[in-house]
């Protein structure tokens, strides 16, 4: 599809392979965000005080000695002092809907504070995922968008979607998906390619189901076999990346990309990983070395919201790629992905009305596309 050329630190730097056990020993309990989960995925506000009681329980079968009645009127018996009230928990505060922007790049490290502040940079969104969690976290949607997809960029006329990391960073890569969907977007975060790897890693390994046996193009030559795959950091990394061995190309690594960020929730809602705070703040230290966070997401709003997706079961998470028009070329002759005005406009209506089941459910979106 005349996409720009990929760089070639690929898998190289993933971690060794867990244990080819599902069942082998138990891991340290860490887990991500987002994805994020995503996760990602992500984090939280107020911690939950659980305090202990500081006192225990009165020894059991005690006797309290006799004394003689003037024994007993010189040194009458103290009152045992109520204890002290249990702290109360601080409350959750509501949630709310919000819309994240998940930006998988392939920035180095010493690019992040570029695209953190707005400035041009050479680096390139190669994944670029909407996460939309409604209010009552009872499921989560992710919304792929074609990085080939042919749009406006606010104050840089047309061109590819994912122009707009190298051209404005983080700030304009946000405006330009807000304007393509007219939507506003919440947080935004981008995850380097590493950070697929390290996530991997740090949950043991996780599951995918390979439609078609493929072997990856990079220099580690991945083979992936038709049915469930357990991928290590190093194969997690080739997953996501990999699309030259696809007769549609990106179509199909956005489709893979899906199915590594379900494979991740699965993997932390079955462990129940973001029950506990410690845990989730466990992981999202460990991918914090590949996470670049707009401004206005802190550590402790992204452990948050991590945390309000605990109860989210795993089968509710619901992947598609926004509807396109096919591909096309460019007036300036680049190869591109063309907008769907009518599938575009109507995700746009559903996110604004809260109607994102009923859109999904009408266009047969429930497994993907």
């Amino acid at each position: 599809m005349g996409n720009d050329p990929e760089p070639a630190d690929a898998a190289s730097a993933a971690s060794p392979p867990p244990p080819t056990s599902p069942t082998a020993g138990r891991r340290p309990p860490i887990v991500l965000l987002l994805g994020a989960l995503l996760a990602v995925v992500v984090a939280v506000g107020a911690y939950v005080l659980t305090g202990q009681r500081p006192w225990g329980p009165a020894p059991a079968g005690g006797t309290v000695p006799t004394a003689t009645p003037a024994a007993a009127t010189a040194s009458a018996p103290r009152p045992t002092p109520s204890p002290p009230p249990s702290p109360t928990p601080a409350p959750e505060p509501p949630a709310v809907a919000l819309n994240i922007l998940l930006i998988g790049s392939d920035s180095r490290v010493n690019e992040r504070a570029v695209a953190a502040g707005g400035a041009a940079s050479d680096q390139r969104g190669d994944a670029l995922v909407l996460i939309h969690l409604p209010a009552d976290r009872k499921s989560v949607y992710g919304i792929s968008i074609m990085r080939d997809l042919w749009v406006k960029i606010p104050g840089h006329g047309t061109g590819k979607v994912n122009a707009g990391l190298e051209l404005g960073g983080l700030p304009l890569m946000t405006r330009t998906v807000e304007a393509l969907l007219g939507q506003h977007i919440d947080h935004t975060v981008m995850l380097d390619f590493q950070g697929f790897a390290a996530l991997t890693d740090a949950l043991g390994g996780v599951d995918v189901n390979v439609k078609q046996a493929f072997t990856s193009t990079a220099d580690d030559k991945v083979y992936f076999r038709a049915g469930v795959n357990r991928l290590n950091g190093l194969q997690a990394l080739a997953f996501v990346r990999e699309r030259h061995a696809f007769t549609d190309g990106d179509y199909q690594r956005v489709r893979n990309q899906q199915t590594f960020l379900k494979a991740v929730m699965a993997k932390m809602a079955s462990e129940r990983r973001l029950a506990d705070r410690d845990t989730v703040r466990k992981l999202i230290k460990t991918v914090l070395p590949h996470v670049t966070l707009d401004a206005s997401f802190t550590l402790k709003s992204l452990e948050n919201l991590a945390f309000t997706l605990r109860n989210t079961a795993p089968g509710r998470g619901v992947f598609f790629t926004l509807p396109t028009a096919g591909t096309g070329t460019s007036p300036d002759g680049q190869s591109i992905v063309v907008q769907d005005p009518s599938a575009t406009a109507g995700l746009s209506a559903a996110l604004g009305s809260g109607k994102l089941a009923g859109y999904v459910a009408a266009r047969n979106l429930q497994n993907g596309n």
